[in-house]
């Protein structure tokens, strides 16, 4: 089998490097030496044990990546950097033709899809790529499809804990949300308890110290008009080894659809796991 060639943007930041560090020890992959990075990076290279990874700015990726793809030949892109980037990034590949995993959470994800939709790439799209708990959310959304309205007059309470690094609110919990909205109960996004401070974190949540920097901790809580029903759901994620597994996995079904030659199409982790 041929290896897979990735490019992994968002480097230095935790989950790019997670992932690109899975890619270097995993004999199905080859890691492209270079990745597009944000405009508070001044550094101009970062180093994974022996592999040396060039870092592109904003300003330069346009005249650069020519180059790199013409020395790579065909790879697969994926993005974990900043919201405020998302889209900007999807064109960007969508003009260069890169099939890409978008990992990074926020932006305008219509005008996202659309991006994809109106160029000859596929991509993977997922809020979240721990796939445990995109089971989870297909779990929800058969609920919420199958039976809506089915907590009509709960209450809900959301809570998230994410590192502190972590600008938005979680792309989970406003899944969730809209679950949940579909079961009856109105709840907005902006009512999600997010939650960032490190101490907070440790002292009142519970987290282990050695995750404050990289977790994901989800509560779901619901009670009845009289409360004296309740339910409560929850999934706690410590350190990014669920996500980078997963996200090697779309990297698989998006090479297999480049192949096909699919274009033109988003997928999204649910894709992904009806095809492992």
């Amino acid at each position: 089998m041929n290896r897979i060639k990735v490019m992994v943007n968002g480097i230095p930041g935790n989950m790019a490097v997670s992932v690109a560090q899975h890619i270097l020890d995993d004999n199905r992959f080859d890691l492209v030496p270079s990745a597009l990075t944000g405009p508070e990076i001044v550094e101009t290279e970062f180093s994974l044990g022996t592999t040396v990874v060039r870092l592109i700015p904003q300003e330069k990726r346009e005249v650069q990546i020519a180059t790199i793809m013409e020395k790579e030949g065909k790879f697969i892109s994926v993005d974990y950097t900043h919201p405020s980037a998302v889209n900007e990034n999807a064109a960007f590949f969508c003009r260069h033709g890169l099939p890409f995993v978008m990992g990074t959470t926020g932006g305008d994800r219509n005008l996202l899809e659309e991006t994809v939709r109106a160029s000859s790439i596929p991509a993977v799209i997922a809020p979240n790529m721990a796939k445990q708990i995109v089971g989870f959310q297909a779990m929800m959304a058969y609920a919420a499809n199958t039976f809506p309205n089915l907590f009509q007059g709960y209450s809900l309470e959301i809570k998230e804990s994410h590192q502190k690094g972590k600008a938005d609110t979680s792309g989970t919990a406003k899944a969730m949300a809209s679950y949940f909205n579909q079961l009856g109960i109105p709840f907005s996004e902006k009512d999600i308890i997010k939650e960032r401070r490190p101490e907070t974190q440790k002292t009142e949540w519970g987290i282990p110290e050695k995750y404050l920097q990289g977790h994901g901790w989800h509560t779901y809580r619901l009670k009845s008009p009289d409360e004296t029903v309740s339910f409560e759901f929850t999934h706690n994620v410590n350190g990014r080894e669920i996500y980078a597994k997963g996200t090697l996995d779309a990297v698989m079904f998006l090479d297999k659809k480049v192949a096909e030659g699919t274009e033109g199409s988003v997928f999204t982790m649910i894709d992904v796991l009806k095809d492992i």
